[in-house]
């Protein structure tokens, strides 16, 4: 029977209850649109109507003014590269470190498993905090280096976990057993075998980790001052929070167009910028996305 049929079947409170539902959900969308829709309007919009408060969903008198400052500026594109070289590495490093983690935790063989997994639990709770991990990174020699922003957090106990369970829950013993009568080793079942079986959770980790390495800044703030090692995301920092442009975006506008908010127009335009990137992955890893986080949720 479709929603439709339901409803028509369904009694005078269970109408009330979906019309609610659905009357709230409708109000939750339009919260979490409007402010998307009023950035991307406002990018596209003349500084003039930014500035007046004209722009409401639709843009106002169309330019790109905004986004051709923006592709000017050679450390947006800095920016740009920087922040893609931490996204690919930097989760490169996260899925081997966090399947090598895992898969262990995973075996019943492995008697201290549980010790270990205590371990980690532990540090999602307590950490060293900033000072301590600032002088270990200045003692391992990585202080204002692109390993500042890779190495200290190249393991997610939540994501670690998040992976073992679904091994768990997911990759049966037998294969294993069957693997080693075959000849195979735990080193190539792990990577023939687990791996293979693991695409959907592993999906599910590359999105996180890239969109935590992607929106990452506050690392690059405290370990990096060279700016041609910083991402996209401390420059956007610096327009959005410090209201820091730098000049040469605007070398091509007079100073009444600056003066009528061009400044603001550079901010919604660098904020769209820097997202569109990961709006475009997330379609190609949505149907991993559901199915790598539900399974193992109910066990049976």
């Amino acid at each position: 029977m479709n929603k439709m049929g339901s409803f028509k079947t369904a009694g005078t409170k269970d109408k009330i209850f979906i019309i609610c539902d659905y009357a709230l959900l409708i109000f939750v969308c339009l919260i979490v649109i409007f402010p998307l829709m009023y950035v991307v309007s406002a990018s596209f919009s003349d500084p003039s109507a930014v500035v007046n408060g004209k722009v409401w969903i639709w843009p106002v008198n169309p330019t790109l003014k905004g986004y051709q400052a923006v592709f000017k500026n050679p450390k947006i594109w800095t920016g740009f590269l920087n922040s893609f070289f931490y996204v690919i590495v930097g989760t490169t490093i996260n899925i081997v470190v966090t399947v090598a983690c895992a898969y262990p935790l995973s075996r019943k063989e492995f008697t201290a498993r549980n010790v270990i997994s205590a371990l980690v639990v532990f540090t999602m709770y307590f950490s060293g905090g900033l000072i301590p991990t600032y002088l270990l990174v200045k003692n391992l020699g990585i202080l204002n280096t692109r390993w500042a922003l890779l190495l200290p957090v190249a393991l997610s106990p939540w994501n670690m976990i998040l992976c073992r369970t679904y091994m768990v829950n997911s990759i049966p013993d037998e294969l294993y057993e069957a693997a080693s009568l075959d000849g195979c080793s735990p080193f190539g079942y792990l990577v023939k075998v687990v791996v293979q079986l693991s695409k959907p959770i592993l999906a599910v980790l590359v999105l996180y980790y890239g969109v935590g390495h992607w929106n990452a800044y506050f690392n690059a703030m405290v370990y990096l001052k060279d700016q041609n090692l910083w991402p996209l995301t401390l420059f956007l920092r610096e327009i959005l929070i410090n209201s820091v442009v730098d000049p040469t975006m605007l070398s091509d506008v007079s100073a009444a167009e600056a003066a009528r908010g061009l400044t603001d127009l550079l901010k919604y335009s660098v904020i769209v910028v820097a997202s569109v990137p990961m709006l475009l992955i997330y379609p190609f890893v949505q149907k991993y996305f559901v199915q790598g986080v539900m399974i193992g949720a109910v066990k049976g």
